[in-house]
């Protein structure tokens, strides 16, 4: 007994001292600390998440949602609560004189931003969407691997009821649609009308370069994507690319997953996984990269600022903006090829030694219209994108029933790849998103895409030898380039603000179309 009242009397003392501490405190100070409380706890559900995905055993997905369904609710409170309310309101009260691009300026704004945006969402509805999301994954995996969306499709009907409730909570745009609402999660300020704005034309674009390409006499071979490599020869490969790229493996690791992704708690702990097929090695090493553009974002963001606005990124579509850089612009590039080509042939072994770098350069860029967008080519993918960006927005606005979903897919893939969707696997169930209620996701990989090769051109020019340095394997330049001018400015500035202020013109298509056009015509023999 006397060692509990003594407890209970400590307890005491240090609620007082950090309550007086908390009263004293500076406004901005106090409020940062908030921010740190709500991120720890959503770093912790980061962390659950992972668990999930890559080690959790069938028995425990019941209760992870409960777990993750909790820790919700709590980060929620902290974001959306009238403690937050009140250290947002003090903080504004003392800050008439602070530099609006400041580090407790840009904090403010943001968290301001994001919880006048939280608190329109009941709490109830919070921990609702966490369980179906735990239960979502769970089905969606089983659906998949059972290539039948009929075991999927009464899950995805809740998640499209639930996303419809949550878009009328956050509230529809005048003129707008639910899409709107649930985009402003992944792209701030991003709408329908703009993204039609942009995919129109460059599906159109992009339609008729994939075509003339298709109908090239000269292409470049395949051959190395059919080889047959044993998984651990993989994975010893492509975790050498991972270092090579400048991936800190003492602040982060790489498993595997049903589909790959990056996820983890902060700057100092970064988990990727990726995924492998014994007959496409390009397919482990495109994700790889990928999923390593996204983990050096992570690692790039500022370690004294863990928690905050100011350490975090800045959209996802800015996100995807590393991850496909390092991907295409790096990873599909000739002199990338000239360096990892031999080893590519010291590590993968015979199978490999037939290829030249030029011959791995080829199999890298061939253009073949598929099923899988997450090993589309670089012509393709965005069509793949576009596709699931009409598909969700009639989802969600009522016109498409979820049923109908696989005929509506398949249509739709005849129509802009010229295929014909073999199974449901290859079809509607191949992405994790929508049984995550991912939906206004989709459009910042194209987004990335578009952001990705106008930054490129950007550090080029800033840089002139750097795409030469790829074939000696110097690819600090452009990663302490992104360090700089992207991942320690955090929330600093907007997604189309940053990649104006550092190109000097808006966002286009043109360094996208030029990206391609160069090096795919040449490849082709059209150029």
């Amino acid at each position: 007994m006397k060692v509990q009242w003594a407890h209970l009397r400590w307890a005491h003392f240090s609620f007082l001292a950090y309550a007086f501490f908390m009263t004293n405190m500076n406004p901005h100070e106090h409020l940062a600390t908030l921010s740190r409380e709500a991120s720890l706890i959503g770093s912790s559900a980061a962390l659950l998440g992972w668990d999930q995905e890559v080690l959790l055993p069938e028995g425990g997905r019941a209760y992870r949602g409960e777990q993750l369904a909790l820790l919700a609710r709590l980060a929620h409170e902290r974001v959306a609560g009238s403690a937050m309310s009140d250290a947002i309101a003090t903080a504004e009260a003392a800050s008439s004189d602070l530099d609006p691009l400041g580090d407790d300026a840009v904090n403010l704004r943001e968290l301001r931003r994001t919880h006048e945006r939280k608190r329109l969402l009941p709490v109830e509805l919070v921990e609702e969407e966490a369980r179906l999301q735990s239960e979502g994954q769970a089905i969606w995996a089983k659906a998949r691997g059972a290539s039948d969306f009929g075991q999927f499709a009464p899950v995805l009907e809740r998640i499209v009821d639930l996303l419809r409730r949550k878009a009328e909570c956050y509230g529809i745009p005048n003129g707008g649609e639910p899409w709107d609402a649930l985009a402003e999660d992944y792209e701030p300020g991003c709408t329908a009308k703009e993204v039609d704005a942009v995919f129109e034309p460059l599906e159109i674009r992009l339609r008729e370069l994939v075509s003339n390409l298709s109908a090239a006499d000269q292409s470049p071979c395949d051959a190395f994507n059919r080889v047959v490599f044993d998984r651990s020869t993989q994975e010893a490969f492509v975790r050498r690319m991972a270092e090579g790229i400048g991936f800190d493996f003492n602040r982060g690791r790489l498993d595997t997953s049903t589909h790959p992704f990056c996820s983890g708690t902060h700057c100092g702990d970064v988990r990727l996984t990726t995924r492998f097929h014994d007959d496409n090695i390009l397919d482990a090493l495109g994700s790889t990269l990928h999923e390593c553009g996204h983990g050096i974002y992570e690692q790039g963001l500022r370690s004294d600022a863990i928690g905050l606005p100011v350490g975090d990124s800045i959209s996802l579509g800015i996100h995807e903006s590393q991850s496909r850089m390092w991907e295409n612009q790096v990873g599909r590039s000739a002199a990338f090829w000239e360096w990892a080509t031999p080893l590519a042939h010291d590590i993968l072994g015979e199978g490999a030694r037939t290829f030249d770098a030029k011959a791995l350069y080829g199999s890298a860029n061939v253009v073949a219209p598929g099923f899988i967008r997450v090993e589309a080519d670089e012509a393709t993918y965005n069509l793949h994108i576009i596709i699931r960006f009409g598909l969700e927005r009639q989802m969600l606005k009522g016109e498409l029933a979820v049923r109908d979903l696989p005929e509506a897919w398949n249509a739709r893939y005849r129509e802009l790849l010229g295929v014909e969707v073999t199974d449901d696997a290859h079809g509607c169930l191949q992405d994790i998103h929508w049984s995550m209620t991912a939906m206004g996701y989709f459009p910042t990989y194209t987004l990335g895409n578009l952001h990705a090769a106008q930054l490129f051109e950007a550090a080029c020019s800033d840089h002139p030898g750097l795409v030469d340095g790829f074939s000696r394997g110097e690819f600090n330049p452009l990663r302490e380039w992104l360090n700089t001018k992207v991942h320690a400015e955090g929330k600093r500035y907007g997604a189309l603000e940053l990649t104006e202020k550092l190109t000097g013109k808006p966002l286009s298509a043109e360094p996208l179309m030029r990206h391609l056009e160069s090096k795919l015509l040449p490849l082709y023999g059209l150029a």
